[in-house]
């Protein structure tokens, strides 16, 4: 069974706006709680990156 994690930057109700994440048998799992059927996998590399989008200056 998959065990996720909330992120620290959700809010700490059970409310359904957070992002989770979770280890899979070979890559890291992302999901949004709105939809928890769709799941992005991703490499530790992948998630570094997408992360690093993120959070770069849009300017």
């Amino acid at each position: 069974m998959t065990e996720w994690q909330k992120s620290s930057f959700s809010g700490g109700a059970d409310g359904n706006s957070c992002v989770e994440l979770a280890c899979g048998d070979v890559s890291l799992l992302l999901r949004e709680s709105d939809d928890p059927t769709r799941i992005l996998a991703l490499t530790s590399a992948g998630l570094a990156g997408l992360l690093r989008h993120l959070g770069a200056d849009p300017r």
